[in-house]
């Protein structure tokens, strides 16, 4: 029997990819599972949650908390709510506005909830126009978690449709450059606000990257990083 979640950092992390139809676009997204420290798991930017799904991640542990990290990864939060009615719902500012009717229990901000205060760093990145997000950074593993900020698609990446490969290599020359999602790179509202949120979550310790849409960034992470942020670091 094939396993649906891979361990990616050993008893700590485990990840999934599942499909997504957006913008007549066809790709793939990730979410994450996270054993915090008390050993209950948090979903990160969660898929859908069947009984298949469901019972596995039953064998991991007990689902305390589900995260829509950012405007555009809410996808399946209700879907998680359903399945683990009394698990806690963490939201990216602007998710309430995408999903008017979703019931959650608190915003994610730059403070860290006192729940995994131990587990994560976190900042919510500001200056952007078209998208919202928090970003993480699971001090244990050392290990950033991002979803739009960098996209990492190229020839390695499977499940990628051809609509998405004509704008990633000819309009948005993203194709095997990791970079922000095209959102980003449309505009940032206030670049001093970006630039700060981006130094900080420079300045956090890790050495690989998960990331919703494309592939793992696990060789010279921080300066994968830095260059994919060039512009907005630098404008």
């Amino acid at each position: 029997m094939t396993n649906l979640l891979t361990e990616y950092v050993r008893g700590e992390i485990w990840i999934t990819d599942y499909p997504v139809h957006y913008a007549g676009l066809d790709f793939f997204s990730r979410m994450t599972v996270v054993r915090l420290i008390d050993n209950k798991l948090l979903l990160h930017s969660p898929c859908q949650i069947d009984q298949a799904m469901k019972a596995e991640l039953a064998q991991l542990g007990e689902v305390a908390y589900i995260v829509a990290p950012g405007s555009y990864h809410h996808l399946h939060i209700i879907s998680a709510q359903d399945v683990y009615p009394l698990a806690k719902t963490m939201i990216c500012p602007g998710v309430e506005q995408k999903v008017p009717d979703i019931q959650f229990d608190e915003f994610l901000c730059d403070k860290v909830p006192d729940c995994w205060v131990d587990d994560f760093d976190q900042v919510l990145v500001r200056g952007t126009k078209y998208m919202w997000e928090v970003a993480f950074c699971h001090k244990p593993s050392r290990t950033l978690i991002l979803v739009d900020l960098i996209e990492n698609i190229g020839d390695k990446t499977q499940g990628i449709g051809w609509g998405l490969k004509i704008w990633w290599k000819l309009v948005f020359r993203m194709w095997n450059k990791p970079k922000p999602a095209p959102e980003y790179q449309l505009g940032w509202k206030d670049k001093v606000a970006a630039r700060q949120s981006l130094l900080h979550i420079l300045g956090w310790d890790f050495e690989r990257v998960i990331i919703s849409n494309g592939d793992l960034i696990e060789n010279n992470a921080k300066e994968v990083v830095r260059l994919a942020w060039s512009v907005p670091l630098e404008s």
